[in-house]
């Protein structure tokens, strides 16, 4: 025998409707976050794959003008973003034969700024995944708890007995905690599966910045010898 929303909705209390509203809406919200996560995490991996190289080979010849611009072009790679705060303080003495240590410092900050803030970015929208995930099913179990209550009110105004009285009541109420879980697993499964792509992206950021700095400091070294 199969359920019928239907009929199920025309029989909720208004509690258990608004519990149902409230977890639509923490759905909704969850499906569109979990959506737009993807294509930008989507984005910063391609636009990533092709700046690398072409970053890596604009370096080898000096052209820093260019690989600024190459980052300017691949702007949702989350490597670009952070590549380009350092080339920015390095620009001035990219043709020079001395690059001084103030720059290299201020290289490393400008750098770390970025990561930080690419990490800001990165994260935008995971918190509401992890509190629709932690929360959803307490909401749901609300909306049971308030349909059995009343279900077994219901009873005891009717002044009868056995589970054919309750079972409507009980099976309503236990729709929210349904609901509940079905909004709550997917929320937490795409959580637990940006967090891991977000660790992997900071990774990316810190050996890029760290590489970017070594090429400098190697080149100052170069000269200096």
């Amino acid at each position: 025998m199969g359920i019928n929303i239907a009929e199920l909705w025309s029989q909720m209390g208004v509690i258990a409707r608004a519990v149902v509203v409230i977890l639509g809406m923490q759905s909704a919200y969850s499906i569109s976050v979990m959506i737009e996560r993807w294509l930008v995490y989507r984005q910063a991996r391609k636009q990533s794959r092709v700046f690398t190289p072409a970053v890596a080979e604009c370096l080898k010849e000096g052209k820093i003008d260019e690989a600024i611009a190459l980052g300017e072009q691949n702007n949702k790679s989350h490597l670009a973003k952070v590549l380009i705060s350092g080339l920015h303080e390095l620009q001035a003495h990219a043709r020079s034969k001395d690059i001084p240590g103030e720059t290299i410092e201020a290289a490393k900050r400008a750098l770390e700024r970025a990561t930080a803030i690419g990490i800001v970015d990165l994260k935008r929208g995971l918190g509401g995944l992890a509190t629709i995930g932690s929360t959803a099913p307490f909401v749901g179990l609300f909306g049971t708890t308030v349909g059995i209550i009343n279900a077994f009110q219901g009873m005891k105004t009717e002044e009868t007995a056995g589970i054919a009285a309750v079972a409507g009541g009980i099976a309503e109420a236990l729709v929210t905690t349904a609901f509940g879980l079905f909004v709550a697993v997917p929320a937490v499964m795409a959580f637990n599966t940006f967090t891991n792509s977000i660790e992997t992206f900071i990774i990316e950021m810190d050996n890029s910045s760290s590489e970017l700095i070594d090429y400098f400091i190697k080149k100052r070294s170069q000269i200096g010898g």
